[in-house]
């Protein structure tokens, strides 16, 4: 008996341990499934939060360009009304300029010519006609070799001033002579 006790003790044992191993190798591939869950949980939260970081990137490239762009369209609002208000400014002022030239009183000076005694080429003989000292600029220009000088004159008030070769021009027939004076209209002038 003792050996058949034996034998049905195996019998018996053998069912227990291919349980045993059916179990060890059930929970070894749980194992094996669970860890692989558990790192692909981890690869998908990882690629979660790089897609949740260019995405926060992306929003603030999309705001930073929306104000670059509001900016942009104030800086044109503002450019297009200064643009605007330069050119009434201008209308303005080419109108102003108009009337304040035309209401200014002519330049109390008379200008002629007479050949030079002590060289070649014209003197100018500017007279002062009014009773008040004058400070003028003169302009002279030939308009054949593009030469052009300014001078300032003090005239006495009822006198007369030679200017020629001695006080700097040379007066040729063409050349244009402008006499200036900030309160009076310009006074322009050809030499005959």
């Amino acid at each position: 008996m003792s050996m058949g006790n034996n034998k049905d003790v195996t019998l018996q044992n053998q069912p227990k341990r291919r349980l045993l191993i059916v179990s060890a190798v059930v929970n070894a591939v749980l194992l094996v499934l669970v860890c692989g869950l558990v790192l692909y949980a981890f690869m998908i939260n990882v690629d979660l939060g790089d897609v949740k970081r260019r995405l926060s990137k992306e929003v603030e490239t999309h705001q930073q360009t929306e104000r670059y762009l509001i900016e942009t369209r104030n800086q044109l609002t503002d450019s297009l009304r200064e643009i605007e208000q330069l050119k009434a400014q201008l209308a303005y002022k080419e109108t102003d300029y108009q009337a304040t030239v035309s209401a200014k009183a002519a330049l109390p000076v008379v200008i002629n010519f007479r050949s030079s005694m002590l060289g070649k080429g014209l003197v100018a003989v500017i007279e002062n006609t009014s009773d008040r000292y004058l400070t003028v600029v003169l302009s002279v220009r030939n308009p054949t070799l593009s030469v052009a000088k300014r001078f300032k004159l003090n005239l006495e008030p009822h006198s007369r001033t030679d200017f020629g070769h001695l006080e700097g021009w040379e007066f040729a027939a063409g050349d244009e002579v402008g006499v200036f004076n900030a309160e009076f209209s310009a006074l322009n002038i050809t030499v005959p």
